[in-house]
């Protein structure tokens, strides 16, 4: 459903604010470690969630990656699939078609209608801080 730099975009964020909350800044390798990700695809990813306010990076030796706890709240899923995605997910083709609309529809452009409706509900009321303390728990897992 999402791209893989999607992916691991979602998971980059939730590990980053996961160390956040306690106090860490975390670098790009451990990061990609964590998150089971090529180091510089990890890179070009936290580099687009950086542009978009979505995380914060600090240089230095003592630098890394980090997101502000009262920020967790605010960042919702879709902020980070339009980071990193943009907002194709809510406007393809259920089959891929390049003309499908009202007008036009494919055979499954009216259900798939509802659950890209129900996907927008879910990415737009989810927050980063939800997954975050959803892992902290043991209810999600960052590798596959």
């Amino acid at each position: 459903m999402f791209s893989k730099a999607c992916e691991y975009g979602i998971r980059s964020a939730v590990y980053i604010a996961l160390q956040s909350m306690e106090g860490r800044r975390v670098s790009v390798n451990k990061i990609a470690e964590e998150i089971d990700s090529p180091i510089a695809f990890t890179a070009k990813i936290l580099q687009q969630l950086s542009r978009s306010k979505i995380i914060h990076s600090v240089k230095g030796p003592t630098g890394g990656f980090e997101i502000e706890r009262a920020r967790m709240d605010e960042v919702k899923l879709s902020m980070i699939v339009h980071a990193i995605d943009g907002d194709e997910i809510y406007v393809g083709c259920g089959l891929g078609l390049k003309e499908c609309n009202a007008n036009k529809p494919c055979p499954l452009h009216d259900k798939f209608v509802d659950i890209r409706n129900d996907l927008r509900n879910m990415l737009e009321n989810t927050s980063l801080y939800e997954l975050a303390t959803g892992l902290e728990v043991g209810l999600t897992y960052l590798k596959r």
